[in-house]
């Protein structure tokens, strides 16, 4: 109880500190779009997230704990191989790929890497709108390390330490980040609740040295904070037998570069073989509703799993999302 109660004084800590609370509780409201740099680290991962609208913090029993809630990695038992492609907006591609491990019944132990890449563009300047035949490239990348651990049949906890590298032409920004997440088990029926911080660290700062197109050398560049993010999440099974289940979950966001949104989301298994998924997201910028569906082929004592999301995003397009996960 002694160790719970640190935890928890740990996560108050960090929410309310002043160097935190800029991060988290910013005063800006609904203007603070473009405050934060590294915008690969809020896009979601893996198909059956993305199916049931992002609202996955509360769910987070497979390797996507990784990414949505690292006390997750304890709400299932089997090691985990998770890949996943995303063929994101304007020519972007998304890659995940993440190894869950399970030390002992208690204590659980990931890796992952996430890298968001694109080709390389050709270079415009006023004066040469149509290229000036030099190219450039652009990329992210982010590792991770993860640990979680069931303190009491109710109540789990996690974190993860990451380092990031975002490149544009001769510009780069690196930082090392946290994440921490909790969930309980209410007792009542499967309710459970769970919080989640993740991105949190220091100001981003570009390095490198650009020159403009009159020959001036520049070194100096803004600082931004990372994209910290504040999840709160309750999911709970309104059918559940041993042919079908129905998950259903409710998940409000709290960004620190946009204003607060909510996310529904459900989960229909049929035969533990078949899913269908749905989602919403409400007051965001054009991305609202999603579908997904997936299925598990199992070999022998494995398990396979295919999952596919499409994503709706107004103007922009839309979104199809593919992972494949192996349990053994």
């Amino acid at each position: 109880m002694r160790k719970v109660t640190c935890l928890i004084a740990l996560l108050f800590f960090l929410t309310h500190s002043q160097s935190a609370f800029s991060q988290l509780w910013p005063v800006l409201g609904g203007q603070r779009a473009g405050t934060a740099s590294a915008q690969f680290l809020k896009i979601g991962v893996g198909g059956r997230a993305a199916g049931m609208g992002e609202a996955f913090c509360a769910v987070s029993d497979d390797a996507t704990a990784l990414y949505w809630n690292p006390a997750g990695l304890v709400q299932f038992d089997r090691n985990e191989f998770f890949i996943s492609h995303n063929l994101w907006l304007v020519g972007l591609k998304h890659e995940f790929i993440g190894y869950v491990h399970h030390l002992s019944a208690e204590n659980t132990l990931g890796l992952y890497a996430i890298a968001l890449h694109m080709d390389d563009m050709e270079e415009t300047t006023e004066l040469q709108p149509f290229g000036t035949g030099r190219y450039f490239s652009f990329g992210d990348l982010l590792v991770g390390l993860s640990f979680a651990r069931r303190f009491t049949e109710q109540f789990s906890f996690g974190g993860s330490v990451k380092a990031m590298q975002e490149t544009l032409a001769e510009l780069t920004i690196q930082s090392v980040m946290i994440d921490l997440g909790t969930y309980y088990w209410t007792g009542f029926h499967s309710a459970r609740f769970a919080v989640s911080l993740t991105n949190f660290g220091p100001q981003l700062t570009p390095k490198g040295t650009l020159f403009t197109t009159d020959g001036r050398e520049v070194t100096s560049f803004q600082s931004f904070n990372p994209p910290t993010i504040f999840r709160f999440g309750f999911a709970i099974e309104l059918l559940q037998t041993s042919q079908q289940k129905l998950t259903t979950a409710l998940q409000l966001n709290h960004p620190n570069d946009k204003s607060e949104n909510l996310h529904v989301g459900f989960e229909y298994w049929w035969q533990r073989l078949l899913a269908l998924r749905g989602g919403y997201k409400f007051n965001v910028d054009e991305e609202t509703f999603s579908l997904g569906a997936g299925f598990i082929m199992p070999i022998v004592s494995y398990r396979l799993q295919m999952d596919y999301a499409f994503t709706q995003f107004g103007l922009l397009g839309n979104v199809n999302r593919f992972s494949l996960s192996f349990k053994f």
